[in-house]
């Protein structure tokens, strides 16, 4: 579990492609706390599990395997040797929650449509899949390769955010042009709320059968 808080930019130093999966290679600075084998990293909001770790200097280097089913859900297929990600570890028990609650299971792309200054900050568009909209609301939260944003507005389609100046400078959000495809992943809160909703429209489609013994095969069989 994360909270969309980005603790460092990341490089990629190698990329091991094998068949339909991949093996990535990670150089991350010390701020981003101790990695050890086996530890959860979210990588542009991906979860990923470090398996080789190595410490050199100031640089902890560790690889990550990605499935082909991530690589169809998320943008690091996209990546490149040198090119820069999100990272955060997972978060600790009895520490402050910052942004909100992040599983690192991305749910789809969202493509970047304008990216406008607006005094010290920058506003960004972006256009996802409406099966996923309706699951974004007007001031909710959403994590965006790894990043928890605030929605300023939103619309059938797309969603509007405000990045601050922090946010720009510290993460990879700078890197956005308009065509970028970024890792969306919407609120979970949300996406539970939602499917009560519909076993509540649905209850009987949703109920299982009901079989073996009952109160019914008692009573119709003179155990009454």
């Amino acid at each position: 579990m994360f909270t969309g808080l980005v603790a460092c930019v990341g490089n990629i130093n190698r990329i091991a492609r094998q068949g339909r999966d991949m093996e990535l290679h990670i150089l991350a600075p010390f701020e981003c706390g101790s990695v050890k084998q086996g530890d959860s990293v979210a990588v542009n909001g991906v979860c990923l599990t470090a398996e080789k770790v190595q410490e050199a200097g100031k640089i902890v280097c560790f690889s990550a395997y990605v499935s082909a089913e991530t690589l169809e859900n998320s943008n690091l297929g996209n990546l490149k040797p040198k090119g820069l990600v999100n990272l955060e570890l997972a978060l600790a028990l009895g520490e402050r929650l910052g942004g909100h609650i992040v599983s690192g299971h991305a749910d789809g792309i969202a493509t970047v449509e304008t990216v406008e200054e607006v005094a010290s900050s920058h506003r960004v568009t972006f256009a996802c899949a409406k099966e996923l909209d309706i699951y974004i609301v007007n001031k909710g939260s959403v994590c965006v390769d790894g990043i928890s944003l605030t929605v300023n507005n939103c619309a059938p389609g797309r969603f509007e955010l405000n990045i601050i100046p922090e946010t720009w400078n510290s993460t990879t959000a700078n890197l956005w042009r308009k065509g970028y495809q970024a890792n969306l992943e919407v609120d979970m809160l949300g996406k539970y709320v939602a499917k009560m909703l519909r076993l509540e429209k649905e209850p009987q489609a949703a109920a299982p059968a009901r079989t073996g013994l009952g109160l019914d095969f008692f009573i119709k069989n003179g155990f009454n």
